[in-house]
């Protein structure tokens, strides 16, 4: 580990801690106790939900490369799959609608991610890589159906 790392992470580490302290501080400021904690409990669960409702569209149901080796393109094309959409999904999803090219660029700056989309997408087709990208909605859909599969033998008993 090089010098600069240490001294980003300590930044890092001192940012979070600020953060978690003005946060706090604000809310306990403002609210009184009791509220208070309700309130960071009701907004740490919809922060989850809308984590989970962000992150689930982009991989769940996709396959999985167990016992197999790709090369690192064909991981993250394979694995991934994006949600179609214009500037609201864009907003909505803080730019994970774009999970191929995040995973093959992750220091790619997100507003650039629509733009290196149809170079990938190109790419892909050339090589006859099969490139996944479907509307918000189809999205969930896809992965309901994939947790319900999941979840049949459980149900039925066998699992």
């Amino acid at each position: 580990m090089w010098r600069g790392e240490t001294r980003a992470r300590r930044l890092e580490g001192a940012l979070l801690v600020a953060h978690t302290v003005g946060y706090l501080a604000a809310v306990f400021l403002v609210l009184s106790p009791g509220i208070a904690v309700l309130f960071v409990v009701v907004h740490q669960a919809l922060w989850g939900v809308y984590m989970g409702c962000s992150f689930a569209p982009n991989h769940k149901g996709m396959p999985t490369m167990t016992g197999e080796s790709p090369d690192f393109l064909r991981k993250q094309v394979l694995t991934s799959r994006n949600v179609r959409g214009g500037w609201f999904t864009d907003f909505l999803l803080g730019g994970l609608n774009y999970q191929i090219e995040h995973h093959l660029f992750p220091s790619m700056p997100r507003p650039h991610l629509r733009h290196a989309q149809p170079i990938v997408r190109r790419f892909c087709a050339a090589h006859g890589i099969s490139y996944s990208e479907t509307g918000l909605v189809r999205s969930y859909r896809e992965v309901l159906r994939h947790l319900h599969e999941t979840g049949a033998p459980l149900r039925a008993g066998t699992g």
